[in-house]
């Protein structure tokens, strides 16, 4: 309130209150038209329509009515992001309506989930930059026209083949992909050929055995792999790849075609790791001729296997920086023995010319988390920073920690190292 009992917010400009009610849930912005007269109309010109707190209404019929009463009294012309996330069954009709009604207002983004959604006409948007949707086993037999999509976001429960690459020949500018299987038969083969695609995400919470997974993406710079994606993967075309994540189940008998990935992958800059599996360490292990930063990320059910994270720095010439993530104790996972640290018969070239900074996560000074550390603190040459962090011990106990830490000698002379200790003390060195 102004000096003078001014309501200053409400003399705003529309444009202003619009932005402000935009941060808000769309069921308050609207019921922001009670407040004053100034008010009534305001809600009316934002441009996100969110409709996903279902669980505020009593039924379906009255979460259906509210909505189709705030699409009669909207008045702007462009809505920029449009979504649905119902809890309850609403009829695939009900939901096409309101997705007609999106379109009429040249929607830019629109969220679908999780509602069961039939096309039976062709879907077409010459707005739409960003979809997002979770469908079930509805087969597209019409056609898709998305001329200015670049991010497309589908979770299916199985068979993408019948929906999910039917919407991406669509969309001829789709420049980031995301599907997620919930469950597959294990019988279909995954097709990839995206020439115009930038960023790819693959994930497959319950998946069995994907027959063959084929990425044929010219221009792909991200990769995300994550859940039981268990079948052979094909890399017909990566030549710009940047960045990758990799959180996979794996079974032994596929070792040949995780060879076969990390091939395809060994042009990436930086590598992001967690495989779950017994025995993850790959052999023939492919040279990584450009990789600039590896992280590798332990899991509370299986114990971080050094052999494999010396593999990757053997075969790194560049690599600058390396991550080790240890998971936190946790009251429902018992500690299990990580495999033993075993030093290279030769110091790997990276060590000598490159790698200038580790950060060990959740440092437990376990039977080989000080041999690792030792060994690379008294062969990295041009290491500059150590960071060993570790969760909130005594303090006797991260003295001997300290101790044990700053024994070895050093091969660089710049180097320092800095303690961390979750919520509390910090030192360097």
């Amino acid at each position: 309130m102004g000096s003078e009992n001014r309501d200053r917010l409400s003399s705003l400009p529309d444009d202003v209150l619009s932005h402000i009610l935009d941060l808000i849930p769309t069921k308050l912005a609207v019921q922001t038209s009670i407040l004053a007269k100034r008010w009534r109309h305001s809600w009316k010109y934002v441009t996100k329509l969110h409709f996903d707190d279902m669980r505020s209404f009593t039924s379906l019929d009255s979460f259906t009515k509210y909505v189709d009463q705030v699409l009669k009294l909207y008045k702007t012309t462009h809505v920029k992001s449009f979504r649905l996330d119902c809890e309850m069954l609403v009829p695939s009709a009900t939901t096409l309506k309101w997705i007609d009604e999106a379109i009429r207002l040249n929607v830019s983004e629109l969220e679908i989930h999780p509602i069961p959604l039939e096309l039976h006409r062709p879907f077409v948007c010459k707005t739409l930059t960003r979809l997002a949707l979770c469908w079930e086993d509805r087969n597209i037999t019409f056609p898709i026209d998305l001329p200015l999509l670049k991010t497309l976001d589908i979770k299916v429960y199985s068979n993408p083949n019948l929906n999910a690459f039917k919407i991406i020949r669509g969309c001829p500018l789709l420049e980031s992909f995301s599907l997620h299987v919930f469950q597959d038969l294990g019988d279909e083969e995954y097709y990839f050929n995206i020439p115009t695609l930038k960023c790819l995400e693959l994930n497959s919470f319950r998946g069995i055995y994907i027959k063959k997974v084929v990425l044929n993406v010219p221009n792909l710079e991200e990769l995300f792999v994550s859940g039981r994606l268990w079948s052979p993967v094909v890399m017909e075309n990566f030549p710009t790849l940047v960045s990758v994540t990799l959180s996979c189940s794996r079974g032994p008998e596929l070792d040949q075609s995780w060879v076969e990935l990390l091939t395809g992958l060994s042009g990436a800059k930086s590598i992001s790791m967690r495989i779950l599996g017994n025995n993850p360490s790959i052999s023939p292990m492919p040279r990584f001729l450009n990789l600039k930063h590896f992280e590798f990320r332990a899991n509370y059910s299986y114990p971080l296997d050094w052999l494999l994270i010396n593999q990757i720095i053997e075969s790194s010439y560049e690599l600058e920086h390396l991550c080790i993530k240890k998971k936190p104790k946790h009251p429902f996972f018992d500690e299990r023995e990580d495999s033993c640290w075993i030093d290279p018969q030769s110091v790997p070239a990276c060590m000598l010319n490159n790698l200038t900074s580790i950060k060990f996560v959740n440092f437990k000074g376990q039977q080989s988390d000080i041999p690792f550390m030792a060994y690379m603190l008294g062969n990295a040459r041009v290491l500059k920073t150590v960071t060993i962090m570790w969760d909130s011990i005594p303090l006797e106990e991260e003295l001997q920690l300290k101790a044990e830490l700053l024994k070895p000698p050093r091969a660089s002379r710049y180097c320092e190292i800095h303690f961390i200790a979750s919520g509390s003390r910090s030192t360097s060195t």
